[in-house]
């Protein structure tokens, strides 16, 4: 399979991305001018306004001042109390002064109007109300009484004091004066509306949603978010978070819902158990090595001289974990790849191992998986008992593989360490026992406890469709005890327990803890790692399967947040990032080591740089899946990932970086700790050719015949040379032909001469990669 770099990018997807860039900041360009002209209109409307009321209430106030001046009569005896009834409050104002005695003509104007022309002048003016007061009461007796006279004049003033007084007109006068001053309130709390109370919103919330929970307007809710850098539309989902701060602009509180889900409660069924409730149980071992070393070998001895009773009609009934007896006491052991055993289920929180037998062949020493193993193990905090096999060798030396183990962090208990070594011979049975016996001192020492009286709770080993018997999983039993007819739900899988099958192909009713059982009754395939737990009811493990899905479903669209340098410092700034775990793979080891050290010595006081992995080779897929399970960045030098790899990196969202010089690397994650990382160059592989032929011609030097397999080669690209994974030389195409043609280009599935400048070493087989650099900003 031809080898890409994780992450280069093709020109057409490059060029994309910049147009749809251009677009976006078209759009802010856009909405910012319409936002600024909406802001101008508002800015315009309220200041005309103002003005508005301004020239109003300097009008009525000088209305005021020229009906006050005008209702200054000179009525020496009369004094009263009145009340200007205004928009706010009643006000009392002392009597008036003494009346002038109007003239002859205003006297027979007076006479000619009608009440209704009385009334039209008086809602001309503030509506002034008389006081009932006794003492007034007093002093209009006393006048009325010194000066009453049965004259054009008296009669006047009588006639206006009683239609005054009058309950009929003073209530109709009270009504308007009332309507008009409800309505000019109305109009003050518009103009200033009252805080909003707090709003509650779930986890997640679109901004249409939003805009209707707080009313405000939709556009400005976007206005906001692209204030704080995040380009919404009108049906985008917000978080919490992101909706609280918007709205605290808006002077509004949002609260998180509180409500119960079905997974609290799933919860609160698992409760802590009681220390008396507790019993002894058997340890679960998994059993990790590299390749040929023995680890199959080594199962199938301790099956063969463990297993004694027969089982079920003879066949081997394979369920990947089943237990043997040893004096008395059981041991688990998981039947799967070791490596998935600690990462993919540690990758969805699932601890399964209790102990991991470490297999090392006697006449190979450490070898690269060996120590890929510890790593994994030391990661998920199992402890290690080291297993030395092929002792039946002659010649063979144990004390090379105690050295390999010392130099990678296993100090054997011989040379004054804690690490278990035992001797044993996998294909001459010698040594089982003690292996054996060691397995049960570390549990021991461990002091595994469960409690079997409860409800059962236990980890997927693996699952499968069954054509007869529909979905199937292989269960670890860790605590409680799994009955048939249980309720149980699994990841997005509920159902019930129709049937039980142990590791000797019989059905069985219970199983307590550390027992493997295949499981009968899913609903659909849960996924290995998964956690299954019996609830008290088949409604419960419904409704908790279907909310998990709906919760994938939402989690689905986001991207997983991965560690990478891109926003490292941003991590590292709002505190999600305290440790970043590093894995190194190199050419040679010393460059390995040189490269872990210098890292290392980059941690400050806010992250803590870990390289929980450095190795010698490719990066391989175990890389990624301990990445993934650690959130960890792969740095590679002098290495190339396969394609298979480059694709699981991009779906577990892995960042990989590659270097050819230390200092790069270093530079590199000094300055993303710092927030300072420049412009790099990014490669982008446009091609790979396989080396079919070697021709070696004077004057030219070696040709190199090849199949283009992907992509194309062009002229002007560079090329580098790659030799079983590893990448043995970077230059420069000097030569490009097909036949006898010299070209600038030569697509997929066409078979080419390529001569390399100043390079003679191809070989068959190689694999010529073409690339070109772009330099690239990252966000």
């Amino acid at each position: 399979m031809s080898e890409i770099n994780v992450y280069v990018t093709t020109k057409k997807v490059r060029d994309d991305a910049k147009d749809l860039l251009k677009k976006v900041k078209l759009l802010q360009q856009n909405m910012d001018e319409y936002f600024g002209l909406i802001n101008k209109l508002e800015n315009t409307l309220q200041q005309q306004e103002k003005e508005k009321e301004m020239k109003e209430k300097k009008k009525a106030e000088a209305l005021r001042e020229e009906k006050l001046r005008q209702s200054q009569k000179p009525e020496k005896a009369e004094k009263e109390n009145i009340v200007s009834i205004t928009d706010e409050t009643l006000e009392e104002k002392p009597s008036k002064p003494p009346k002038r005695q109007p003239s002859r003509d205003r006297a027979k104007r007076r006479e000619s109007k009608q009440p209704n022309d009385i009334i039209d002048e008086f809602l001309a003016k503030p509506p002034v109300l008389p006081q009932k007061d006794k003492k007034a009461d007093v002093g209009r007796g006393e006048v009325h009484s010194k000066s009453f006279a049965d004259t054009p004049k008296s009669r006047e003033r009588r006639s206006k004091k009683d239609f005054w007084e009058d309950p009929e007109v003073y209530n109709k006068l009270k009504r308007r004066q009332d309507k008009k001053s409800s309505k000019e309130t109305q109009k003050q709390q518009q103009k200033q509306p009252e805080r909003k109370k707090a709003i509650t919103m779930g986890e997640f919330i679109t901004v249409k949603e939003l805009s209707e929970k707080i009313g405000i307007q939709v556009s400005e809710i976007i206005k906001r978010l692209m204030n704080l850098g995040v380009l919404a539309t009108i049906n985008k989902e917000l978080d919490y978070d992101t909706a609280a701060i918007v709205a605290s602009e808006f002077d509004i509180e949002l609260e998180k819902k509180t409500t119960v889900t079905f997974e609290e409660m799933l919860e609160q069924e698992d409760t802590e158990d009681a220390p008396e409730e507790l019993q002894e149980r058997a340890p679960v071992v998994t059993v990790m090595g590299h390749v040929d070393h023995g680890k199959t070998s080594l199962l199938d001895a301790i099956r063969n001289s463990r297993v004694t009773e027969q089982e079920a009609g003879g066949i081997t009934q394979h369920i990947g974990a089943y237990m043997v007896d040893v004096n008395g006491k059981s041991i688990t052991f998981i039947d799967t790849p070791g490596h998935e055993a600690f990462s993919s289920m540690r990758a969805r929180g699932a601890k399964v191992t209790d102990i991991a037998v470490l297999v090392v062949a006697a006449n190979d020493g450490v070898m690269p998986q060996t120590i890929e193993a510890i790593n994994h193990a030391k990661e998920a905090n199992v402890p290690i008992i080291v297993a030395i096999n092929k002792m039946d060798i002659p010649g063979v030396n144990p004390d090379r593989v105690k050295q390999g183990l010392a130099e990678n962090g296993l100090l054997v208990e011989e040379w004054g360490g804690d690490t278990i070594a035992v001797p044993i011979s996998a294909l001459k049975r010698q040594g089982i026992d003690t292996l054996l016996e060691m397995i049960l001192l570390v549990a021991e020492m461990q002091e595994l406890k469960a409690n079997p009286n409860r409800l059962a709770k236990g980890t997927i080993i693996e699952a499968q469709l069954d054509k007869g018997r529909g979905p199937v999983a292989t269960v670890l039993v860790q605590n409680g005890t799994l009955k048939v007819g249980d309720s149980i739900v699994a990841g997005t899988a509920s159902g019930r327990v129709r049937a039980m099958i142990d590791h000797n192909g019989r059905r069985v009713k219970s199983a307590g803890p550390s027992v493997p059982v295949e499981v009968l009754g899913f609903s659909e395939v849960p996924e290995a790692g998964d956690i299954l737990q019996a609830v008290s009811d088949d409604k419960l493990a419904r409704q908790v399967a279907e909310e998990r899905k709906e919760r994938l479903r939402d989690t689905s669209i986001r991207a997983t947040a991965r560690a990478s340098l891109d926003d490292l410092f941003n991590q590292i700034e709002q505190g999600e990032l305290k440790e970043l775990n590093i894995i190194v793979k190199a050419d040679v080891q010393g460059t390995a080591e040189a490269v872990k050290q210098a890292l290392e010595r980059l941690s400050n006081d806010k992250v803590r740089v870990k390289t929980i992995h450095s190795g010698v080779g490719t990066i391989n897929e175990s890389d990624v899946i301990l990445a993934s399970a650690s959130n960890a960045i792969i740095i590679g030098f002098n290495v190339r990932p396969p394609n298979n790899v480059v694709e699981l990196a991009e779906k577990e969202k892995i960042d990989i970086r590659l270097y050819r010089v230390i200092y790069n690397a270093i530079e590199d994650l000094e300055a993303a700790m710092k927030g300072m990382l420049e412009p790099t160059y990014r490669e982008v592989v446009i091609g790979h050719a396989e080396v079919r032929n070697i021709f070696r011609i004077s004057n030219v030097g070696t040709v190199a015949g090849c199949y283009v397999t992907d992509g194309r080669i062009t002229r002007n690209s560079q090329v580098r040379l790659v030799r079983d994974g590893i990448v043995v030389h970077e230059g420069e195409i000097s030569s490009l032909r097909r036949y006898k043609d010299d070209v600038r280009e030569v697509a997929s599935g066409y078979e080419c001469g390529i001569a390399i400048s100043n390079f003679n070493d191809i070989k068959e087989g190689d694999v010529i990669e073409a690339f070109i650099e772009e330099e690239v900003k990252n966000e």
